[in-house]
């Protein structure tokens, strides 16, 4: 079911392993790295059609030149107002629902839980014109409210499968303890089982906070003005009506992912416990 170790393989396919390896890693980040030099490049090397060669001189100005010319600072506080909401919404449902669905055992439990996780499986394609719709008979398009509010109930699926299979693999015994001691649910659910669901928490708002962060597609279905769209769907606007600021818009993607970066790095050590606790006995 699952591939061999590479270093289980023939001589042969290590050494193809090792000459691949570092060719891939170069073409899946030269996109990565054109971006990065060409946030550095001034316009005169785009106007001269120099946008492969090494820069003329390091334009630093350009990630000073982004926030003066642009409302990329609007952007990026919208893009705060959409994500902080939804992951901090998504982390607090899914705990309870995962919860309730790991814990008691009650009729349709299982078909209650199938319903959280087949809205996974709905291409969020076929969604756009209803969702549109529903967003405008509440009053809510072109909201960061409206936004949030979707992303809270499109991503509530998948997080209720990450925390329900997470309580599953603790301790029942704990819970158990707790009963036999008189503790009613609630305070099993804040002091026991919550503490012990860190580094899911951790795992979790990391990856909810990434996807949302860098949606795209929501973000130009949903909102429309600078006053309430994302940086991802903003960044467009960093070019001229007629001349493409390609290095103002390389330098706007940048700073634009920074965000999610910092949070990785900060989280990385949850991050990493939380994906992998209990993938080993």
């Amino acid at each position: 079911m699952f591939p061999r170790p590479i270093e289980q393989a023939s001589p042969f396919a290590r050494n193809a392993y090792k000459i691949a390896l570092p060719i891939v890693l170069i073409l899946w980040l030269l996109p990565l790295i054109g971006v990065a030099v060409t946030s550095v490049r001034p316009s005169s090397d785009l106007a001269q059609g120099n946008y492969f060669g090494m820069p003329s001189y390091l334009a630093l100005d350009n990630y000073a030149a982004v926030f003066r010319n642009s409302p990329i600072a609007g952007y990026i506080l919208n893009s705060f107002k959409v994500t902080i909401p939804t992951v901090i919404g998504c982390l607090v449902l899914s705990c309870m629902t995962g919860f309730a669905l790991a814990v008691y055992k009650f009729r349709s439990n299982l078909l209650i839980f199938f319903l959280f996780v087949a809205g996974n499986f709905v291409p969020f394609q076929i969604l756009m014109v209803p969702v549109r719709d529903l967003t405008l008979d509440l009053g809510m398009y072109n909201t960061t409210m409206g936004l949030a509010l979707f992303h809270i109930a499109f991503q509530t699926g998948f997080c209720t499968l990450f925390m329900r299979n997470f309580i599953k693999s603790l301790p029942f015994e704990l819970i158990e303890a707790a009963r036999v001691e008189g503790v009613n649910e609630l305070r099993i659910f804040w002091y026991i089982v919550l503490p012990l669901m860190r580094p899911a928490i951790a795992a979790l708002s990391v990856l909810i906070f990434t996807f949302i962060w860098n949606d795209y597609f929501w973000a130009t279905v949903l909102t429309t003005g600078a006053a309430t769209q994302p940086v991802t769907a903003g960044l467009y606007a960093l070019n001229g009506q007629w001349v493409a600021a390609w290095h103002l818009v390389s330098a706007g993607s940048i700073i634009a992912a920074m965000p999610p970066v910092i949070m990785f790095f900060l989280m990385q050590r949850h991050f990493i416990a939380g994906l992998t606790l209990g993938a080993v006995k």
